[in-house]
This record gives C-alpha cells, structure tokens and sequence, in this order.
C-alpha cells in the first residue's frame, strides 16, 4: 500500500489568486482575446498590438505579434521596442513578464511565470521573467518563472529554461538546460582596429 499523501484539490487556493483586476475585466479580455490576438487568422499585427495596449500590455514601437499567440493577463506583459511574437507563442503570465527590446519569441514558445506548492496545497506561487535585449528564444521553448535570458542569448529549440539565470551572449539548449557555447564571437580591442 502507498503511504504518499494526496492533496485535496477542493481545498486548494483558486486561480483567482492572480487576478488582480476585476472580474468583469478578466472576462472581457479573455473575449477580445479570442477575437483578435489567439485568433488564426492572418490579421493586422497592429491590430493585435492595439488591442493589447487597450488592456494595459506595454508594448514598444514596431513589435511584430503573429497569429495564435495567447496572453493570460496583459496589463502584466512588457515589450520593448522591434521585438518579434511568433505564431503560438503562450505568455501564460500570472506575473509580470519582461521582453526587452530587439528580442525574438519564436513559434509555439510557452512562458510560464505561476507554478503551485506542491508539497503544501497547491496554492499559486508566481515570479517573474525577464528577457534582456537581442535575446532569441527559439521554436517551442518552455521559460519557467524565475529566469532570466541575458543579453543577445540564444536558447536552442525544444529547450527549458527552468528558472536560471542565462547570461549574455551564451547559447544553451536541452533539457536538462546546458551551455553550448557562445552566440557571437567577439573580437579583441586590437581587432577592431
């Protein structure tokens, strides 16, 4: 017989635990939502981008949003200026995601900030993620709260970033999560002369 205990999921924490705007603003998001940025049709970028701001995301100057892509709560998304939103990208943020500018999120990448006291009662516990500047987070990625992607970082396609730390110009893939290398090479003081 197994001793492991079960948690009681009826008395766990809700998932209103991060709402922190008005029922009736959730709903309404998750209508428009549906109509104008998860919706696949291939319709205006701008329209989507517009949309988001409407509901408080912060999004910078000339940032591509392709179809499919889902956000949990706008006014906790922040995109800097030129970045690209790939098709299917999920920002399923129950915190405050970050995206610097000149970033790439490609297709069907997931961004997780929540995840639940497994051990206790299940209840919502969140953090942040930052992605700093010229960062590519390649196809069908999965970034949990708590990392951060440094500068002009690489992440290889069907990796896990599982809340660490990557720094600036490193490439790292797999899951487990490991350096591959460096993204560009960088030359002496000497050599750009």
């Amino acid at each position: 017989m197994n001793s492991a205990p079960v948690i009681d999921l009826s008395k766990a924490p809700g998932e209103r635990a991060a709402w922190d705007k008005p029922a009736w603003k959730v709903y309404l998001w998750a209508a428009c939502e549906l109509l104008f940025v998860s919706n696949p049709w291939q319709i205006s970028s701008s329209l989507r981008v517009r949309v988001l701001r409407a509901f408080g995301a912060e999004i910078g100057e000339h940032v591509v949003f392709r179809p499919r892509t889902r956000v949990k709560f706008p006014w906790k998304l922040h995109i800097g200026d030129r970045s690209w939103i790939g098709e299917g990208v999920w920002f399923h943020n129950q915190d405050h995601i970050h995206v610097d500018r000149d970033v790439v999120i490609s297709q069907e990448t997931f961004l997780t900030t929540g995840s639940h006291a497994h051990r206790l009662d299940m209840a919502l516990i969140t953090r942040p993620i930052h992605i700093e500047a010229g960062a590519w987070i390649t196809s069908r990625c999965v970034v949990l709260g708590g990392s951060r992607v440094g500068r002009s970082a690489l992440i290889s396609p069907l990796s896990v970033v599982n809340g660490i730390q990557v720094g600036s110009n490193e490439m790292w893939g797999g899951n487990p999560l490991s350096l591959i290398g460096t993204r560009f090479e960088t030359k002496s003081a000497h050599e750009r002369r």
